[in-house]
Order: structure tokens, then sequence, then C-alpha cells
């Protein structure tokens, strides 16, 4: 399902121009549905979440295939450039459903191993868009947009469904059992464990213990309670400067390389090498997060990616397309990792029993970031021209990397 929705943010950049073309718009007139998009997905998360962690992710699952899939079909038939933004943002509202819902279920089956399921979910949500952005090019070149929007509206609509019937959360206490027992022998070890633990959940609660428990004993927070700790304030911060990063790469690889004289060649390996990159970060690091310290593989990957950004401005100067894709590259891999790496560190941090609402509230900091990496960059560049604009982002980047150095539980 990751994959189904990720042409609503990885393909936006093949049709902005075909679209323009057809709506007799320029593109300014479109310059703010990409950052639309952003702020839509990142908003809709946390009541999306909040109800998938009390009522199941099936619901929510299906307003999303409809809401997801509809939103193309819709937009096949725009023809005012408010039709765009309304059809669109319609859309990103499915697409964040559905993020949320992966995500999270992700981190209720699998505790142990946080950092690689998210960072295989998120992984799809990069790398399938590489199977539309061929098909939409070539409809684009036969002139049959509109077309290939509604087949892919379609599709997506579909496969969340067939998705809907297949998800469901694990059952209580499913971290407790071994992977080796099965039927009787776990219950047995559950009822054993239960009896060896003390007093139950209901006891506690019962004798003004109201502290929640989950994974294993852990405590579990509410999003009341994690937003009035100083990491999520931390976390929520850096979540926006390493996204402000990552998004203005994103929205701007290609004009800015345009901008800097380099090849043909050079500006499509560019925007090739992204969504792959951006995949291999989720996956890489978010596997490797989970052997080792979470907290500084996240500031090392943030520092990283900031310096990486920096670098980018240096190479365009020099109009070395070699260096400018590699720079891309390894900026790109290091901000995706966030993606995996929050989702875990919401989890570690504050359970998994409200991770849904939990970690959508920490990813509403993307909206900001999109903010940044969209219409902000866009009047940046205007004023201050694409290098101090790029610098101004590997900053921002340098600077998550640096508070993430100061992360550590809460108590």
């Amino acid at each position: 399902m990751m994959a189904l929705v990720s042409p609503y943010q990885y393909v936006w950049a093949s049709i902005e121009g075909p679209l323009a073309g057809e709506l007799n718009a320029s593109l300014s007139a479109l310059g703010f549905v990409f950052t639309a998009y952003v702020v839509v997905m990142a908003l809709v998360q946390f009541p999306a979440g909040w109800w998938r962690d009390r009522y199941g992710p099936r619901a929510v699952t299906f307003a999303a295939g409809i809401l997801a899939g509809g939103g193309y079909v819709a937009l096949s038939f725009a023809t005012e450039i408010w039709h765009v933004y309304v059809v669109y943002s319609l859309g990103a509202m499915g697409v964040g459903m559905v993020y949320t819902v992966a995500v999270n279920t992700a981190i209720k089956w699998f505790p142990d191993r946080r950092g690689l399921t998210t960072g295989i979910g998120t992984m799809a949500f990069a790398a399938g868009s590489a199977a539309f952005v061929p098909y939409v090019r070539m409809a684009v070149a036969d002139g049959a947009l509109a077309s290939a929007l509604s087949n892919m509206g379609i599709l997506i609509a579909l496969g969340i469904v067939v998705g809907t019937v297949i998800l469901r959360d694990p059952p209580a206490s499913w971290h407790q059992f071994d992977a080796h027992e099965t039927g009787a022998e776990a219950e047995e070890t559950a009822t054993e464990s239960t009896e060896d633990a003390g007093p139950t959940e209901s006891e506690r609660v019962d004798r003004g213990d109201t502290e929640r428990l989950s994974d294993g004993g852990r405590r579990s927070f509410t999003w009341r309670e994690m937003v009035r700790t100083w990491q999520f304030w931390v976390m929520y911060f850096m979540f926006f400067a390493v996204s402000a990063a990552g998004l203005m790469i994103t929205a701007r690889v290609v004009l800015y390389a345009e901008h800097a004289n380099l090849t043909a060649t050079a500006v499509t390996a560019a925007a090739t090498i992204l969504p792959l990159a951006s995949a291999g970060g989720r996956l890489v690091v978010g596997g490797i997060s989970d052997y080792f310290d979470r907290e500084r593989i996240t500031a090392v990957s943030f520092f990283a990616c900031g310096v990486a950004t920096l670098a980018i401005v240096l190479f365009a100067g020099f109009e070395s397309g070699l260096g400018y894709i590699v720079m891309v590259s390894v900026a790109v891999f290091f901000w995706s990792s966030q993606f995996s790496l929050f989702p875990s560190l919401v989890g570690d941090y504050y359970g998994g029993k409200h991770s849904s609402a939990n970690y959508s509230i920490v990813y509403s900091g993307k909206m900001w970031g999109g903010v940044f990496g969209g219409g902000v960059v866009g009047w940046l560049v205007g004023v201050l021209g694409w290098d101090l604009t790029f610098l101004l982002g590997g900053m921002l980047a340098v600077a998550a990397g640096i508070v993430g150095f100061f992360l550590r539980p809460p108590r």
C-alpha cells in the first residue's frame, strides 16, 4: 500500500509541467500544490492515527483507498487550477492515512525490529514510484496523461481495498510469546509470565498506580504526556530541520542543476537516483539502528545529510556533474533515514500502545519542512540566490544532527 501511494510525492515533478500546459497555467500557479500535499498529508495523520490505535487499521485504510485512488481519478478530469489543489489535497489525505497505518502496524507487530520494519515500509513509499515514473512519462509523450492518471487511481484504490481485508493488529501480549512456542505452550508461558510478574495492570490501577504499561513492562505515553517531555520538542525540531533540507533537494534538484549549467545527462541522473537513494537510506540506516545506539545513528545521519547538502553547493559551483550526483545521493540517503528512525525512536521512548497518534504528531514537523522546501525556498531563491538558499538548508540539517547527540529516553 505504501508503494501504491508513492506517486503523490515522487511523480509530481513529472506531471506538474504537463498539467500546467493542459490547463494553460503557469508553473508558479501550481507551485504550492506540493506544499499543500505535504501539509495535508501531515495534518491528517493525527486523527487517523488516534482512530487507528483505538479501533484498528481497517476503517482508516478503506477510507484511504477511496481518497488516494479517487484523487488521481478526479485529477484526470481537472479543468481549473483550483481543481488540482482540491483533488490533490484529498489524495494527500489518503496518503497520510496509509502512511500512519503502515508505519505503526509494523511497530506493533515487531517491537524488537522497529528500525528494520519501518525501513522496509517507508522504503516502499520511496521506491514504489520507480514503477510509475516511466509509465507517466510515456503517457505524457503520447498525450494520454488523463488516461494514465485515471488508471493509476483505479489501481491505487483496488490495491488498498485488498490490503484492508488482510491488515490486522497483533493479538494482546504478542511480544510476550516465544517464537518457538505454539498453541498450548504459548498460552502456558503467557500464564506463567503473568503469574510471576506480580499484580496485573488492572490490579495496579485499582490500588492507585495509573501507569500504563506496554512493550514488556515499559511505560506507554499518551500524546498529551508525550508533548510534555523535552525529548518530543527536540525530535520535532529535528524532524522539521532535516525535512526542510531533504524536501528542498527533492523539489529543486532539477532546477538547481540547470541553474548550475550541468549537462542534461547529469540532470537526468540526479533526478533518477534520488528516489532510489531515498529508499536505500530508510532501509539500511533503519536496520542498522536496531543493533546500535539509535540516538547516535540519528544524529550522525542528519549531520551527514547537512554536510552533503553543503557539498552540493560546492560541486554546483565547480559545474561538476558527477560530484553533484554523488552529493545529492548522499544527502537524500541520510535525510530519508528519518522516516524509519523517528517512528522507531517514538516507539522506544513512548511505547507502542499509542504509537500511531504519537508518531503522527512528531511527523507533523514534516509539514513545516514542506513549507520551507516548497514555497519558502522558491521565495529565498529570488532573494538570496540558489547557493545561499541551499547553504541555509544544509545548515538546518547540520543543526538537527548536533541537537540529536543530546537525545536520551524520557525518565
